[in-house]
């Protein structure tokens, strides 16, 4: 996976992020969304996009979770 800074904040993101509008909650469920995100994870995706607008909140509830057993150091959210 190759890296980027974001901007000037001094954080570097994948090149590929991984977002949650129309699939979290709409078309995966929680555990598939869970799935999704560990694979991504472990893949070299460290850059994930949600919204509390995304399926009623349930997208950045979703992703939440699925973040809980994650190193957060390792890991930048976008959300809105």
């Amino acid at each position: 996976m190759k890296y980027r800074y974001l901007g000037d904040s001094g954080l570097m993101v994948s090149e590929l992020s991984l977002g949650s509008y129309l699939t979290f909650g709409d078309r995966l469920n929680e555990r598939e969304s869970t799935n999704l995100v560990h694979t991504a994870f472990d893949h070299g995706i460290n850059f994930f996009d949600t919204a509390n607008v995304y399926q009623d909140g349930i997208a950045e509830i979703f992703l939440g979770k699925a973040c809980k057993n994650l190193d957060r150091t390792e890991l930048v959210i976008g959300t809105h």
